[in-house]
């Protein structure tokens, strides 16, 4: 691994363990509610049994140290507020978030790359005029906005999609087929939230780089020689213009990560970005600490390879 993602990962482990301390209340004391409120669970003595028993009694210095060996020796612990193991909880909520990012993330890169080709061909004209400002006033919008304005007008008011949840509860299905097509129904609004949130950066991103290749002599030849539109475009033009939207799929991840945990608070879906609702809600220390580390170990993996797929694909990039 090179030397700056060492240093990430570093300064990540600092961040991860301080910043959930240096929150305020205490995670014995707060403890959430039906109704929202706050209430004192634990007596006295309870609460100085768990400080003991999580080791939050111990000068920071030692807490730190427990915390890395721990966690090299693959434990993330157990979460304060549910009494339950954080990797458990962890892999439980995961497939969830990383269903509706990778979907967004694909349907993104597809449609924007492709309108951004279009749009360079098209450039100047009013089909290009009109693309390019759908697209800066859809990627100016926030994620959550989007989703609200989403919820009140499919869910609330066509009902056409459920207001939350990524399954119907209590629900028995006849098939797997029938149980898949739950799933998607619930995922549909999060799922065209994100998306519609990333397609801006890959159409302008897209449209960039199609620009500076059909400037390219070999794109005049091609047109010269009187080979068809969409062979130029899609054929020609587009394969040379990759390697940057490429880089920037993998790369958008831990953006999308980001807007994930709005969206799935915004629907009320299980995936990860809920649970860290909760767990900072709780002051749940271990299971945030669990949460930040699994997101930020995949968004360096995830540049780490876009890193290594954009030399591939440009070999003049060192």
């Amino acid at each position: 691994m090179k030397k700056h993602y060492l240093l990430v990962v570093i300064v990540m482990l600092l961040i991860n363990f301080f910043l959930p301390r240096l929150m305020p209340g205490d995670p014995f004391l707060y403890l959430s509610v039906e109704d929202g409120s706050v209430s004192t669970a634990y007596s006295q003595q309870q609460i100085d049994q768990y400080k003991a028993y999580y080791g939050l009694d111990q000068p920071l210095p030692a807490q730190f140290w427990n915390y890395l060996t721990q966690l090299f020796r693959g434990n993330l612990g157990y979460s304060i507020y549910y009494n339950t193991s954080v990797a458990q909880m962890i892999f439980s909520r995961i497939p969830w978030t990383l269903f509706i990012v990778v979907s967004s993330l694909l349907l993104s890169s597809v449609i924007g790359t492709a309108m951004g080709a279009v749009s360079a061909w098209m450039r100047d004209q009013a089909a290009d005029r009109v693309m390019y400002f759908v697209m800066i006033v859809i990627s100016e919008i926030p994620a959550f906005l989007l989703g609200v304005l989403f919820l009140f007008v499919f869910a609330a008011q066509m009902k056409w999609f459920p207001l939350s949840g990524g399954s119907t509860v209590f629900a028995s299905f006849d098939s797997i087929w029938a149980q898949i097509g739950d799933i998607l129904h619930h995922a549909f609004l999060p799922i065209l939230t994100l998306t519609l949130t990333r397609v801006g950066g890959f159409f302008l991103l897209s449209r960039n780089s199609m620009l500076t290749v059909l400037s390219k002599d070999y794109i005049r030849t091609a047109k010269a020689k009187g080979i068809g539109k969409r062979k130029v475009i899609f054929r020609h033009a587009l394969k040379n213009a990759l390697p940057p939207v490429v880089s920037s799929f993998f790369m958008s991840l831990g953006t999308l990560f980001g807007g994930a945990v709005l969206v799935e608070n915004v629907f009320a879906y299980p995936g990860i970005g809920r649970l860290m609702r909760e767990a900072v809600n709780n002051r749940d220390y271990v299971l945030i600490q669990g949460i930040f580390l699994t997101i930020t170990i995949m968004v360096l993996l995830m540049n780490w390879l876009a890193e290594l797929i954009h030399k591939k694909l440009d070999p003049r990039v060192g």
